[in-house]
């Protein structure tokens, strides 16, 4: 009986069955702890979930060790739809949609030469992007790594575009001595 072809055996090729340890890749060994393969030749037989059929409907690969090369990513953990998959496509994405919007309104504003608040704006809304992502399980295309990851990246710029905002001069609102001195030390060497 075939099995159905490895992603890394030809199209025209397909894996022998003859002993249960054959995964049909030459850079393989023999692993005896793979079972034998279905005794119906009309039944497929998939081992893996994630890999998607060829054209005739076999599975691509027969193995369920990880593939040497990988070839796509994981989707983000918190990376479903915000939404139920019969909402129209805005309301699926409604965190996105909302530190995105509120960029663009902070852009708007510092175009419209009031730079100190409009950046404050653009900070605040990805400190927001920190909290939704914290704080809602499922958050769209607004989970791009992991949860820790994000909130961090969000958490630390969203900090530091409002605090160095603040600290702009003339007639800064935020007035933070070492870093004046750091600043003055910096330039001065």
């Amino acid at each position: 009986m075939d099995r159905a072809p490895d992603s890394g055996d030809t199209a025209g090729s397909a894996a022998s069955a003859g002993s249960a340890g054959k995964t049909g890749r030459p850079d393989r060994a023999e692993d005896a702890s793979e079972p034998e393969a279905a005794e119906d030749p009309d039944e497929i037989l998939v081992r893996d979930p994630v890999s998607a059929p060829d054209a005739q409907g076999r599975p691509k690969r027969a193995t369920r060790r990880f593939p040497l090369f990988t070839r796509d990513t994981a989707r983000p953990e918190g990376g479903g739809r915000a939404a139920a998959g019969d909402a129209p496509a805005p309301a699926r994405q409604w965190p996105v949609l909302t530190v995105a919007g509120l960029v663009g309104i902070g852009l708007l504003i510092t175009g419209l030469d009031v730079f100190r608040w409009g950046l404050v704006l653009v900070g605040v809304a990805l400190l927001i992007g920190a909290a939704l992502r914290w704080s809602v399980p499922d958050v769209g295309m607004l989970a791009v790594r992991s949860r820790f990851t994000d909130i961090v990246t969000y958490g630390v710029l969203g900090t530091a575009i409002a605090m160095l905002a603040l600290m702009a001069q003339p007639h800064a609102p935020l007035k933070i001595p070492f870093l004046n001195d750091l600043l003055h030390f910096t330039v001065s060497s």
